[in-house]
């Protein structure tokens, strides 16, 4: 699972022209992703196969994580993930709403829940709040708050906390866990086998991030090491970076972007720095 931006009409690039991120997300990566996810699973309940090549998350492992199916308003379905705070709100990348190409009018949260397209609670809702600062162009300040009709905790459906005790750490070497529904690997036929899937990373500086990125990566910017072809992939975008402290599943990121080659380049995965918007997303709560 990882989120890569492919190849489209809207990229980003810094110094001598290199292309590094791809700001259109729906028409290049979540439509796709969505015919993709949404085959897939079907294809499971034909022949009982199972996803190869990665880790299979289990149910409970990631109580926070939400996947969203989007409606968008051309009529096309999307989908991201999120990440739950509290019975009525979600974290999201705000790009997973709005891109710049295409508008969202309402998100299904998918919650307690292995696969996407079925199963789990499921909470429509077309009530968002972008970042103020949200620039979809260069996708700083990518966060936005997705509020729900109430949600009530399970086994498997649980907040994640906010990382107030790691505001002035920067996390370096710290590692942590990326979760989604998206793809699993670069070059994979629509058939493939699609349920939750989740993977170790280790943060690494901003300064490191930035030899890639350029400006993209900002102070509120957080990035994992792509050593080993590891890290977050198409349809993962909103999802959340999280690890355990003090028996708390602390989230630290929400997907924001990735190198445009691909999933399996070794290139650092990017994330909104949540440390970066604690006292927005508590006057939202």
């Amino acid at each position: 699972m990882r989120l890569f931006l492919l190849f489209g009409c809207a990229f980003i690039g810094f110094g001598s022209g290199e292309i590094t991120i791809d700001v259109n997300y729906h028409e290049n990566i979540g439509i796709k992703e969505a015919a993709r996810i949404k085959q897939a699973e079907q294809a499971i309940d034909f022949d009982g196969g199972k996803i190869t090549g990665g880790w299979n998350a289990a149910l409970g492992d990631h109580p926070h994580l939400g996947g969203l199916v989007i409606a968008l308003t051309s009529g096309a379905t999307s989908v991201c993930g999120s990440s739950l705070l509290s019975n009525t709100r979600a974290i999201t990348a705000a790009h997973c709403w709005r891109d710049t190409f295409n508008q969202a009018r309402q998100f299904t949260v998918v919650l307690g829940s292995l696969t996407l397209f079925t199963g789990g609670t499921r909470v429509v809702t077309s009530s968002v709040v972008l970042h103020a600062g949200y620039n979809p162009n260069t996708l700083h300040n990518d966060v936005a708050i997705i509020n729900l009709n109430w949600v009530t905790y399970t086994n498997f459906i649980q907040p994640a906390s906010l990382p107030t005790a790691f505001v002035n750490n920067n996390l370096a070497g710290y590692r942590a866990w990326a979760a989604g529904f998206g793809r699993y690997g670069d070059n994979l036929g629509i058939g493939n086998n699609q349920v939750m899937r989740h993977v170790h990373l280790t943060v690494i500086t901003n300064a490191a991030c930035a030899q890639v990125y350029g400006s993209t990566v900002q102070a509120n910017t957080i990035c994992t090491s792509g050593n080993g072809g590891v890290g977050i992939c198409g349809g993962d975008s909103g999802g959340p970076l999280w690890f355990w402290w003090n028996n708390q599943r602390i989230l630290v990121g929400v997907t924001s972007f990735e190198h445009i080659s691909g999933c399996q380049r070794g290139f650092p995965g990017g994330f909104a720095r949540v440390s970066s918007f604690i006292a927005w997303i508590q006057a939202l709560l």
